[in-house]
Order: C-alpha cells, then structure tokens, then sequence
C-alpha cells in the first residue's frame, strides 16, 4: 500500500543543515565578531550541540572545537575551515555503523 504524498501548495521540502552549515547558521544568528577564543564562541553560542548528520546525530561546540590544534579564530571562515574536518570524522563514523548499514539496505 502507498502512502499519498501530502497534499497542498507548492511548499518546497525543508532543508536540513548539518555540520559547518548548521554552525554558520547559529553563527549568523548570535552576536560573534571575530578573532575570537574558544571562550567566546561556546558562549556566545550558549554551548549548542550542532548536528553533523542528516540523522540527527549532535556534537556539542565545545567538543568539536577541543579537537583543534588551537583556541584562538582569526576569522569565521578559518573556524568552519577547521571544524569541516571534524564534523566529516564523525559523520563518516556514524554511517559506518552496524544500524546505518542496515538502515541503508532498507527501501524506505
């Protein structure tokens, strides 16, 4: 039996951010000027837990900036530049899960 796609305008389907995409959101959204410290950001940012996957899956600010060789950010863009490499490791962890391997042999 099918299920009858919803009906209704020509609403586009919601996006899901994740990883630095979901970060540059909440980066949009809070008062951050840049340089800034570790400090800063978890504060401004009120400690978010940032999603990494289309699943849901989080990482907690704090954690994923732990995982940097530093704690001081010239700019926005050296930040994502330097989280994509994080959030891509736990993202690629995930996935390569015994429940995401079955989830993706699944037909829905």
């Amino acid at each position: 039996m099918a299920v009858r796609p919803p009906q209704g305008g020509d609403d586009e389907p919601e996006a899901i951010a994740f990883g630095i995409a979901a970060l540059d959101a909440r980066l949009d959204e809070a008062d951050v000027s840049f340089p800034a410290t570790t400090e800063e950001l978890v504060a401004a940012l009120d400690e978010p837990a940032i999603p990494y996957d289309a699943a849901g899956n989080t990482l907690r600010l704090r954690a994923a900036i732990d995982e940097l060789p530093r704690d001081r950010f010239e700019s926005e863009q050296e930040l994502l530049e330097l989280l994509h490499p994080v959030f891509e490791a736990y993202r690629d962890r995930a996935g390569a899960s015994i429940v995401a391997r079955l989830r993706g042999l699944l037909p829905f």
